[in-house]
């Protein structure tokens, strides 16, 4: 059903339809942040106790006192391809929602037109020709304005806002997720120089065995089986270097990348072997509670359920009439002189009244779509929480076991080290044969090996349980991109 009022009576209405509209109500619901049961402390708090790192209120991988890894968080900070793809996300929904607002307001427009007209002779019977051909001159402002009575505007505003806080918080959640992958990938780089480190020490002391097996075969106290067995041994322990060579190449292409650059730009100021990363000491994840606050995922999950639930009042008052109030004024003339004159001057006021009663199965559905999304978003929100909670509980378990496999593996590679010494003693002594020297030194190998990769894993784990609990991160928006 639609009308319009087009009287001077329409006017005497106005204060009236304009307070009417200030003190109108809003359909549908209003959010309210779903109230999860959560566990007082985490199930691996014990461990977290052992594992102590700093709390996750300050950056983080600050923490590790390496300058160079500093610089790269940064430049990924600012260069990162993905982390560019998400603020543009951000600043469309952040611009839709600039756009939503004007709907508060009256749609203001401008015209102007010029016509020249001639009649037909049925159009004007008895009329001359020149009688026949008319000018039309326009000019006019005309104003629209939805009286938001049942709140379908205002609720419209409120998904919009939703929608740009979760964008927003999307870009926090793809900054956590650069900078751990920045952090996760230099522990790697640096843990695989370490085990290159690590390979070409023992080529060398194994070539040093060799040396002393061929020098006793030439002396004729050794055999050309103990000089093979040495040589053998080398060749596998020689092997090992090109695989951790290109594992280290690969992890300065992925810092370069993760930086904005191409993937050889970063190869000489990494190239120069560190030493891992120390793993900072003391540590308090603080309470699941305190998740809900950190963790930008569950940010960004419970907006999109605000959104959703916003978007239910938009499609529940499409079941009440929408009122709108139309104004014109402007100009006509038959003649471009006379145009703005007094004579000429047009005005038009009117209230529109569209009600789609007759409409109201399709209105239904819309509802029941629109109660289907805020369930789904529901379900996806608890999903995140759960998600997040797993996330801690495994990094806290994960970080407290690498530590005690660490300290195992010290212990193995100081033992293993020292039995090598002995043996090739024992050996130029004749006191033991080849076949002790070379099992000893492929032990201490494989302790060294392991050792380096077990601290690789503390210190990636580490970061891990930052990166779960999402605190030290840069969760922040540039200036020129606030909700």
């Amino acid at each position: 059903m639609r009308s319009a009022i087009l009287s001077s009576g329409t006017r005497a209405l106005l204060p009236s339809l304009l307070a009417l509209s200030l003190a109108a109500c809003m359909v549908g619901p209003d959010h309210v942040r779903p109230d999860m049961p959560l566990p007082a402390r985490y199930a691996q708090a014990a461990e977290a106790d052992a594992a102590t790192l700093p709390g996750p209120d300050a950056a983080f991988w600050q923490g590790f006192d390496d300058p160079q890894l500093d610089a790269l968080v940064e430049a990924a900070l600012g260069a990162n391809h993905d982390l560019r793809i998400a603020l543009a996300s951000f600043e469309r929904a952040n611009a839709l929602l600039r756009g939503a607002r004007f709907d508060h307001f009256p749609t203001v427009t401008a015209s102007a037109g010029a016509a020249d007209v001639r009649l037909s002779a049925d159009e004007a019977p008895g009329v001359s020709r020149a009688g026949r051909d008319q000018e039309n001159w326009r000019a006019g402002v005309e104003a629209s304005w939805e009286l938001d009575l049942f709140g379908r505007v205002r609720r419209g505003v409120e998904s919009h806002r939703a929608d740009a806080a979760a964008s927003a918080a999307d870009l926090a959640a793809m900054q956590v997720v650069i900078v751990g992958e920045v952090v996760r990938t230099y522990i790697g780089l640096r843990g695989a120089q370490e085990r290159l480190r690590v390979a070409s020490a023992n080529a060398d002391n194994q070539r040093e065995t060799l040396e002393l097996v061929e020098a006793r075969f030439g002396a004729g106290s050794g055999t050309g089986f103990d000089t093979a067995r040495a040589s053998a041994q080398l060749e596998s322990t020689l092997a090992l270097v090109p695989a951790l060579e290109a594992e280290v190449r690969i992890l300065q292409h992925r810092l370069a990348v993760l930086a904005g650059r191409t993937p050889g730009a970063l190869l000489d100021d990494l190239a120069e072997p560190r030493v891992l990363p120390q793993v900072p000491a003391a540590l308090d994840p603080g309470s699941p509670g305190d998740l809900l606050r950190r963790r930008p995922d569950i940010a960004a999950a419970e907006h999109r359920l605000h959104a959703a639930t916003a978007r239910i009042g938009v499609a529940t008052a499409d079941l009440f009439p929408r009122f709108t109030l139309g104004g014109l004024i402007g100009s006509q003339a038959v003649d471009s002189s006379m145009l703005f004159e007094r004579d000429s001057e047009t005005r038009l006021v009117a209230l529109g009244i569209d009600w789609s009663f007759l409409d109201v199965g399709r209105v239904r559905a819309r509802m029941a779509a629109a109660d289907a999304d805020a369930a789904a978003e529901l379900a996806r929100y608890e999903q995140t929480v759960l998600l997040a909670l797993e996330d801690v509980e495994n990094a806290l378990v994960r970080h407290a076991r690498s530590r005690e496999e660490d300290a195992h593996l010290q212990r193995a590679e100081e033992e293993s080290a020292r039995a090598a010494e002995l043996a090739i003693v024992r050996y130029e002594a004749g006191a033991a044969d080849l076949l002790d020297v070379l099992d000893s030194e492929r032990t201490l190998l494989q302790a060294q090996d392991a050792l380096a990769q077990a601290r690789t894993r503390t210190a990636s784990s580490a970061a891990g349980i930052y990166r779960a609990l999402a605190g030290g991160w840069p969760q922040s928006l540039p200036q020129h991109a606030r909700v």
